[in-house]
């Protein structure tokens, strides 16, 4: 999935603007945003708690390893995040802007026989391709006795979570996205920074 920022509001200007100057910061390097607005998709995180959610994911990693350019990727995106929320606490005027996200439309399971055993791996012209289009009849799945299983749909999606790890007790082969653009209007703090003499 690489460095990805996670919203859980479509109508929060001061999140997709965060999101706008975070993946202008970084670029030329990407940095997707993903969408969970769904009240069924919604992920139980800490993040929920707060006034504007904005949730990091940064891989691939593997579990129980520390790795330095991924640590490194987060520390960009975190900086960058509080530069952000610094510049609008000094005053800073953020004009519109529109962001591209990946919408969450649904979790796709992986193929199952009627005692609830996965029969069938993600396809490997699927394997790490997150956020790349799907079409209909491009290769979703491979059955173990070497049978495509392709994907069938009336549109192109964006699929991302792709075969990880955390996600086959959860019945998750990966998400499906939508690719869609979000407006924010002009930001600036109310709060005026007056000095003292």
């Amino acid at each position: 999935m690489g460095g990805t920022l996670i919203l859980e509001n479509s109508r929060d200007d001061f999140t997709i603007q965060m999101v706008h100057y975070i993946k202008k910061a970084l670029a030329p390097e990407l940095c997707p945003a993903l969408l969970i607005e769904h009240p069924s998709l919604k992920y139980a995180t800490t993040r929920s708690v707060a006034k504007h959610p904005v949730g990091v994911e940064v891989g691939p990693q593997p579990q129980g390893v520390a790795r330095a350019d991924i640590l490194d990727k987060m520390r960009k995106i975190v900086k960058h995040g509080l530069d952000f929320v610094q510049l609008f606490n000094e005053g800073k005027e953020f004009p519109p802007c529109t962001i591209e996200v990946f919408k969450i439309m649904e979790k796709v399971d992986y193929p199952r026989n009627k005692n609830d055993e996965i029969i069938a791996i993600i396809h490997p012209k699927l394997q790490d391709q997150d956020w790349q289009p799907l079409s209909n009849g491009d290769p979703l799945f491979l059955t173990l006795d070497g049978k495509v299983i392709p994907y069938q749909g009336n549109c192109t999606v964006y699929p991302t979570f792709i075969n990880e790890a955390a996600y086959y007790e959860k019945k998750q082969a990966f998400v499906k996205t939508e690719k869609i653009k979000l407006n924010a209007k002009h930001l600036r703090s109310s709060v005026s920074n007056q000095s003292t003499s």
